[in-house]
């Protein structure tokens, strides 16, 4: 058991990613190049170019794993198959020096695996989530912040027990990072856990259906975020950048400008996300983290997989170092 108090411990589902690249297919999109759809010839066999298979991904396994190449002591609270996705899975993440003892491996269960379309460079994710059974595990030493990120549907009562976690850790923060079944959920029955979030983070689509609104106004929707509970919000909007609200100011922080074409944009949330995270733990002011966050998410989209592409502290910062004059933050 872990003899010291983790900076970051990460709580969500692991899985396997397969890659399938695709070269015939299109993409439909409503008039604002919104909405967009993959499209097959339906009844027909399609082929495909390669297969990539990674182990130990899922949100809150690549937010480990960004934590532990930023320099962070870093766990991960997950469920796993005895099967040989989830032996590898442990072995990677042992690997990247990520602590896996509240890793809980289930015989009668295999590791969740995803198919992921990847197809020029985005992807439609084919997703599955094993009902495992959930309980929060015994820690001896609290953690200085937990990183909640996407559960199954079935996971209700599992975030009661970690909202009565913080409760009785006050020096443990909370950052927030919903999945696409916890959004389902609705903020109602996640009511609790945006009460206790210290660090909230989404995208703009994910912000409109979680505030059950069409609203594009920016502002608005991190103050009706806010309201539900969490001291600091921040909002992604794909390359147009990211939006932060402290609960006083509004801020807004450009795409890192890579010349590169991204490979594949699978990661780039997540390596956004434990970066900024990271960097607050590390004791950096909300400016600065959202300043770094971008450059981990710029690199990530470079490579196949959520983490390969990852920085450690020192290239992060290098590149910031040399990022062009106009890569700055902006007070709204």
């Amino acid at each position: 058991m872990s003899s010291k108090r983790l900076d970051f411990l990460s709580i969500g589902d692991i899985a396997v990613d397969a890659f399938i690249r695709i070269k015939d297919a299109g993409v439909t999109c409503d008039l604002k190049k919104e909405h967009c759809k993959i499209c097959f010839p339906f009844g027909e066999k399609i082929p495909y170019e390669s297969i990539e298979i990674v182990p130990a991904v899922g949100n809150a396994a690549n937010a480990a794993v960004c934590a532990a190449r930023l320099g962070l002591s870093s766990g991960l609270i997950g469920n796993i198959g005895t099967d040989d996705f989830g032996a590898e899975s442990i072995k990677r993440l042992k690997r990247e020096n990520v602590n896996t003892e509240w890793i809980r491996k289930h015989r009668s269960l295999p590791t969740n695996f995803h198919f992921i379309l990847w197809y020029e460079d985005e992807r439609t994710i084919l997703t599955k989530h094993n009902p495992y059974p959930l309980s929060f595990p015994h820690i001896e030493i609290a953690p200085r912040w937990l990183y909640l990120s996407s559960l199954p549907e079935h996971s209700l009562p599992y975030h009661k027990h970690i909202v009565e976690f913080l409760d009785n850790h006050p020096e443990t923060k909370l950052a927030f990072q919903p999945g696409t079944l916890q959004i389902k959920m609705g903020y109602h029955a996640l009511a609790s856990v945006y009460g206790a979030t210290d660090v909230f983070l989404c995208n703009k689509q994910e912000a409109q259906k979680i505030i059950e609104s069409e609203e594009n106004d920016i502002k608005f929707l991190l103050k009706t975020l806010a309201k539900l509970g969490p001291k600091t919000v921040v909002v992604t909007d794909g390359q147009k950048g990211a939006y932060a609200y402290d609960g006083s100011c509004f801020y807004f922080q450009p795409i890192f400008p890579d010349k590169r074409t991204p490979v594949s944009r699978t990661g780039a949330g997540d390596a956004f996300s434990a970066t900024l995270i990271s960097m607050l733990i590390k004791g950096l002011p909300l400016e600065e983290a959202l300043l770094r966050a971008p450059i981990n998410s710029s690199s990530v989209v470079q490579e196949v997989g959520a983490q390969k592409g990852l920085l450690n502290l020192h290239a992060l910062e290098e590149v910031l170092k040399n990022a062009p004059l106009e890569y700055k933050l902006k007070k709204l």
